[in-house]
């Protein structure tokens, strides 16, 4: 994932995404930057319009955060594995977010 927001953050500030750039801005956040993952990147964003990925990206998320409608057979049961599968999924993206500030 940091791949990904080297790449974002070159785009942001307007630098050209590319294997030396993504390089530097993961070896100045601490990672060691695997060329694979690099060249990948780069070649995946290759004709890419960043600014129209990102908007989709978040136009398509918005529906995914909607609360689904309630079954009427709906189980208690399943209601509280719904609620320990969300505690996690929390602490994992609570974890995700640590590495990127150290």
């Amino acid at each position: 994932m940091e791949y990904v927001y080297a790449a974002m953050l070159l785009h942001k500030t307007g630098k050209k995404v590319d294997e030396a750039s993504v390089k530097k801005v993961l070896e100045a956040a601490g990672v060691k930057a695997d060329d694979g993952r690099v060249k990948a990147l780069v070649a995946a964003l290759d004709g890419v319009n960043i600014d129209d990925a990102i908007k989709n990206a978040a136009v398509m998320a918005a529906p995914v955060a909607a609360a689904p409608a309630q079954d009427a057979g709906h189980k208690p049961e399943a209601k509280k594995e719904e609620k320990k599968d969300d505690k996690a999924s929390e602490e994992a993206s609570a974890a995700g977010l640590s590495a990127l500030f150290g």
